[in-house]
């Protein structure tokens, strides 16, 4: 396919402003994602929510985010994002409001959802329009990365703001954030941000949202229930119904002159292994969930104080992703994102030498040296996907990269949640004194194990402690060990599947219209539609 070179206008002060007002959203959705985890028991005992009914308060937004990612994306395109962007924006500020003044554990299960239904309509509009105002692959490189940073840190900031808001204020403070950002969004948005659409998307196609839809929701129930429960009827049933209606989803959309989600993006070589990167991220950062215990059981620190400590890792991360977009003008993407993950597998190598009595030197260098791994895939996956995507298509594209991450998270907490689970309870040993409803519990987690250890006599308490604070340090060796195999995976993988992927310096043209040796579309795929932009 012949190209020709052009050099792409360069964003000036008012998209650099339109960037600011992206940022926020997009910190307040990752920062919902974590923020009600301190929240939990206080709300948990106003409403008198039973354990299942927590359970559903804390995974409810999630299923609605990942499940409706792909289809917000998909009508972004069609309706306008800018206008998808602050309709969502408008409905998440009343369901965070709704939230924070719930009177009732299904109330609370509700207004989660519909922050969820906001949230994914969020999503893929900012990283969409991003690649609209940013045309220069540089400043996009730059753009997505610091759009990353902002999602990263929400995440990791969400357990410390909610510290600081319990601290002084009722449970409900920890959603009423989402009023004030969302209310800066919709006084300056409409001033800085472009409008874009795709005239020639076609209709929504009903049938495929709802096979879409039970592809993702099953699935990901399925997952996180095999992660909880281990494996049983509920989980396999929601995985298999998952798997089934995502196949049946995928053959609609080889029929549909106007499909939801445009399959011939996937023939793009440098695509796919940014949507690969985007899964293994998630994969990976399963492994908190066992440095968290490992710090609150056998460290004995506070859920505050333990998300203060990972505070480190996290900045570093946040700081790579935006180094490993300049580095991509000097280096080709498959050499920083392989080579990192080699340096991502040595520092989970390093969380398998701590030991139970503890050594959080030990722990948060590990951490930062493993971030510091991940963090260029963590940030140029998203940009390498949006790049090399049509940008008529940027809606799609960004809500797959999304989905993909969740996606990970999901299976990375269930597969690796499960081998980490196995070993805990493998290691820990119960005395013979200890009644068998109890002996259960404490097999079961080290929360149990812990409860369990108050009710027992010193010398058995002290002896269950130990095994248990043993067991949980063998956990986090087994996922780390999980987590480096896994970095070393995907830099091989990598390094095949962007072997082509050129530097982003110089006047190259767009990802988008650089011809990729592993793409067999028709070059009318990725020109023929002709977008709508307005400011």
């Amino acid at each position: 396919m012949d190209t020709i070179a052009q050099t792409a206008p360069r964003a000036g002060r008012r998209e650099f402003i339109g960037l600011a007002v992206l940022c926020l959203p997009t910190i307040l959705v990752a920062l919902d994602m974590s923020v009600l985890y301190l929240a939990l028991p206080h709300l948990g005992g106003d409403l008198g929510a039973s354990s299942i009914q927590q359970l559903w308060i804390t995974d409810v937004y999630g299923f609605m985010l990942a499940g409706l990612l792909v289809t917000m994306g998909t009508l972004g395109d069609r309706i306008g994002r800018k206008r998808l962007l602050l309709i969502g924006g408008t409905c998440f500020a009343i369901a965070s409001v709704l939230t924070a003044y719930s009177t009732s554990p299904e109330m609370l299960i509700a207004t989660r959802a519909l922050l969820g239904i906001a949230g994914s309509s969020i999503m893929p509009s900012t990283m969409a329009l991003i690649s609209v105002m940013f045309q220069d692959r540089k400043q996009n490189a730059m753009a997505i990365g610091v759009w990353m940073g902002c999602f990263m840190g929400g995440t990791a900031l969400g357990p410390v703001v909610g510290g600081v808001l319990l601290e002084f204020f009722w449970w409900g403070s920890v959603f009423l954030l989402g009023v004030p950002v969302m209310a800066l969004l919709l006084i300056f948005g409409p001033k800085v941000l472009p409008e874009f659409r795709n005239p020639k998307a076609g209709r929504l196609d009903l049938p495929s949202v709802a096979l879409s839809m039970l592809g993702i929701l099953p699935l990901v129930f399925g997952l996180k229930q095999l992660s909880r429960d281990g494996v049983g009827a509920l989980p396999i049933i929601g995985i298999v119904v998952g798997l089934a209606s995502g196949y049946l989803f995928f053959r609609r959309q080889r029929r549909l002159t106007s499909p939801l989600l445009d399959l011939t993006m996937f023939r793009n070589r440098t695509f796919s292994t940014a949507l690969f990167m985007t899964l293994v991220a998630g994969l990976t950062g399963s492994n908190q969930l066992f440095v968290s215990f490992y710090m609150q059981s056998a460290q004995e620190l506070s859920p505050v104080a333990t998300a203060l400590w990972m505070l480190p890792s996290t900045i570093v991360m946040v700081i790579v992703i935006q180094l490993a977009t300049v580095l991509i003008r000097y280096v080709r993407p498959a050499y920083v994102i392989g080579g990192g993950l080699v340096v991502a597998a040595i520092g989970y190598l390093m969380l398998t030498q701590l030991t139970a009595a503890g050594n959080l030197v030990l722990l948060v260098a590990g951490l930062v040296v493993a971030y510091l791994g991940i963090g260029p895939m963590a940030g140029l996956c998203a940009t390498l996907g949006m790049q090399s995507a049509p940008q008529e298509k940027a809606g799609s594209a960004a809500a797959l990269t999304s989905t993909s991450g969740e996606f990970g998270i999901a299976m990375g907490i269930a597969t690796v949640g499960i081998a980490g689970t196995a070993l805990y309870r493998g290691q820990v040993e119960i005395g013979s004194n200890v009644p068998p409803e109890a002996a259960e519990a404490a097999k079961e987690s080290i929360a149990g194990a812990m409860a369990v250890a108050d009710q027992l006599p010193p010398q058995e308490s002290s002896n269950l402690l130990d095994s248990a604070f043993q067991a949980v340090t063998t956990s986090l060796h087994g996922s780390a060990a999980i987590c480096a195999g896994l970095a070393l995976v995907a830099a091989v993988i990598v390094m095949i599947g962007l072997r082509h992927t050129p530097k982003s310096g110089g006047d190259a043209p767009p990802a988008e219209q650089v011809a990729d040796p592993a793409d067999t579309t028709d070059s009318t795929d990725s020109t023929d539609s002709t977008a709508v932009k307005t400011h």
